[in-house]
């Protein structure tokens, strides 16, 4: 390894306890994922399920490292997955239940994700009438995902229910006389927000669909809480579940992603160039992470990753606009400000960058993936690179 004694890393002050050297020392761009912030927030999870009797399950689109997953199941029941792969891949590396929601299922893939999941959650009675029979006969149990029209959020992009949503049944589209056969209801309604939201989606859901619980065994709160945030309403939380529960006999499930690695991983990156300001803006830090490539959501949230170290445009003595090297004009990540200039070779550490960030990067522009670490066991290792192989073989 080469020698990393005199590299400057911004924010190491405020470094979690063993990070210090990884930030300093691993290959960038790198996201690096924290087992001891994993188990911090796996640990909250299971006082929630100890405490209420829920079921937790991992929600696989926000948090896929699989690495991990022999840690996660000591906690949690099981996964969630939205296709087919992610369905092997929990039944595979997680095992506890396998839950899949698809808003449409393909013909030629149903027999094989029969063979994984053991809960299959339909989109619409027309999805239930086409597939689950076959489902039922293959010992799954099914549900439905219904759309309580209750938004709780300002982003469309990320709103189930926002006007002409595909996601989930209308109360003016559902079948009462078509329930026999489902066990269970679903909605997804939430995206990183707390307890209140919860509340008010469920009176939203129990006063259109509550005719139809007593009909059913399980509920399913879907994702989007984030039960590990500091100053989450556990207590409304728990106030939620037990309302199913007791009124009327209902298992209820959550299924949150981001709450299971929320600030548990990082991504360092290295200051390539700095171009001089262009007189109404700051000057642009080059980095060789990428907005576009490495932290997809900074563009299509969008929003402004935390960075150690740093303060808002203005608020230390040196304000940089932070940039990927891709052509795309639009690769900018957002404007920072420093105790000191950043110069070539600086490295600095964004945070919060274990959910979604990893799943959904991609290589456009030829952009190397950046290597995947797990900081564990009082030190570090690379658990994935990835090199010019992995570019090549996407597309032909």
């Amino acid at each position: 390894m080469n020698d990393t004694t005199n590299i400057r890393v911004l924010g190491l002050n405020d470094a979690p306890s063993g990070m210090a050297s990884v930030w300093r020392e691993a290959p960038t761009p790198s996201y690096i994922v924290d087992e001891a912030r994993l188990t911090r927030n796996l640990e909250i999870l299971a006082r929630v399920k100890r405490e209420t009797g829920c079921r937790i399950l991992l929600a696989q689109k926000a948090f896929s490292m699989f690495h991990f997953y022999p840690l996660i199941r000591k906690y949690l029941d099981g996964s969630t997955a939205s296709g087919l792969f992610e369905a092997r891949l929990g039944k595979e590396e997680m095992g506890g239940e396998t839950h899949v929601f698809s808003p449409a299922y393909r013909e030629d893939e149903f027999d094989e994700l029969l063979q994984y999941a053991d809960h299959i959650v339909f989109n619409s009675f027309r999805e239930w009438r086409r597939f689950g029979e076959k489902a039922l006969s293959a010992g799954a149990v099914c549900g439905l995902r219904v759309n309580p029209e209750h938004s709780t959020q300002d982003t469309p992009i990320y709103d189930p229910c926002a006007p002409g949503s595909r996601l989930g049944t209308r109360i003016a589209d559902f079948e009462p006389e078509a329930l026999d056969g489902l066990s269970g209801l679903h909605f997804h309604t939430l995206c990183e927000q707390g307890a209140e939201p919860l509340a008010e989606t469920l009176d939203a859901f129990e006063e259109k669909f509550g005719a139809y619980l007593s009909r059913m065994k399980w509920v399913n709160f879907g994702g989007g809480h984030h039960i590990t945030k500091t100053g989450y309403n556990m207590e409304l939380l728990a106030t939620c579940i037990k309302r199913m529960q007791e009124k009327y006999g209902l298992t209820v499930y959550l299924e949150p992603g981001e709450a299971i690695a929320y600030h548990a991983g990082d991504l360092v990156a290295t200051v390539l160039d700095v171009v001089p300001s262009g007189g109404s803006t700051p000057p642009v830090a080059i980095l060789d992470a990428s907005a576009a490539c490495h932290m997809p959501d900074v563009i299509e949230m969008p929003y402004r990753p935390p960075l150690y170290g740093s303060g808002e445009a203005g608020e230390k003595a040196n304000t940089y606009r932070l940039a990927g090297p891709t052509c795309l004009a639009g690769d900018v990540i957002g404007d920072y400000s420093f105790d000191e200039p950043l110069a070539r070779g600086t490295r600095i550490v964004f945070g919060d960058m274990a959910i979604y960030s990893m799943v959904k990067n991609n290589t456009f522009n030829g952009m190397t993936l950046p290597a995947i670490i797990a900081a564990e066991n009082g030190g570090w290792h690379i658990v994935r690179s990835f090199g010019y192989e992995d570019f090549k073989g996407r597309l032909s």
